[in-house]
């Protein structure tokens, strides 16, 4: 159990280090391929013995600051910041199913959901503009 739980943690280091450093690569939408694997999955070893090779005060050090990584992640969740991409989905939604854009925003069936209904069942362009007031946290 242990080993695997520094497997675990090291591989989420290795996937914090990689975030915090911007690629300049273009992303693509296709599979990786064998070889781009076999990278990963060596890189995935490198990271995972050199975890190993730290001393214990060094390894809890990483241990904190992967939680301190993950705290931070599950606050900006629990806040509501979401990434730019989730809202351009969002604002697309909203022009073709207003209701459901909210209540995907909001991640719950409230005031701001009936409202946008109401609206979108009376005319379609006020729910669409209330709708998108929403997603963008105009309002």
């Amino acid at each position: 159990m242990k080993k695997i739980t520094c497997s675990v943690l090291a591989i989420s280091m290795l996937l914090a280090s990689y975030a915090a450093v911007p690629s300049t690569e273009p992303t693509t939408a296709t599979p990786p391929t064998a070889e781009e694997k076999a990278k990963m999955q060596q890189a995935v070893a490198d990271a995972t013995a050199s975890f190993h090779a730290l001393s214990k005060q060094e390894r809890k050090l990483k241990m904190k600051e992967v939680k301190a990584v993950v705290k931070k992640h599950k606050a900006d969740k629990k806040a509501g910041k979401t990434t730019e991409a989730n809202t351009v989905l969002l604002a697309i939604l909203a022009i073709l199913l207003p209701p459901l854009a909210v209540y995907l925003k909001n991640k719950e069936i409230n005031t701001q959901f009936w409202i946008s209904l109401v609206l979108t069942l009376l005319f379609i362009v006020p729910g669409i503009i209330y709708a998108l007031l929403v997603v963008l946290d105009v309002i």
